[in-house]
């Protein structure tokens, strides 16, 4: 089967596009969180913010002892403070709030204040 020129060198383009991202599929590993895990809230009321800054949307408010799926630290330099992110589930009502905690807040060492992460260069 012959394929008109005009069709020939776009769909070459395409195949070849496919075969290449097809092979990066395969060869790439899936994405995974740095690091993740649980711990619990460890002050009596904390807000969950939107982004890492006091002056983000708040989003909710987890209480002592509600439990918190990790998957980020953040440090802001500017006001050396530490974030944790992830899901909190309140233990009240059972309501998921997905955002930003101080750190000293949820930690995965069940003590507050915690020790934290070395401060990247």
């Amino acid at each position: 089967m012959d394929i008109p020129m005009r069709f020939g060198r776009p769909l070459a383009a395409v195949a070849m596009t496919a075969a290449v991202a097809g092979a990066a599929l395969v060869a790439a590993p899936s994405a995974q969180a740095y690091d993740s895990g649980t711990t619990k809230i460890s002050c009596s009321a904390v807000k969950v913010h939107k982004s890492y800054s006091t002056t983000s949307t708040v989003r909710g408010i987890a209480y002592k002892g509600d439990k918190m799926t990790y998957t980020q630290w953040v440090h802001v330099k500017k006001t050396n403070t530490w974030w944790t992110r992830g899901t909190v589930k309140r233990r009240s009502d059972g309501v998921k709030i997905s955002g930003y905690v101080i750190y000293n807040c949820a930690n995965p060492y069940g003590t507050n204040p915690a020790p934290k992460p070395s401060i990247p260069k």
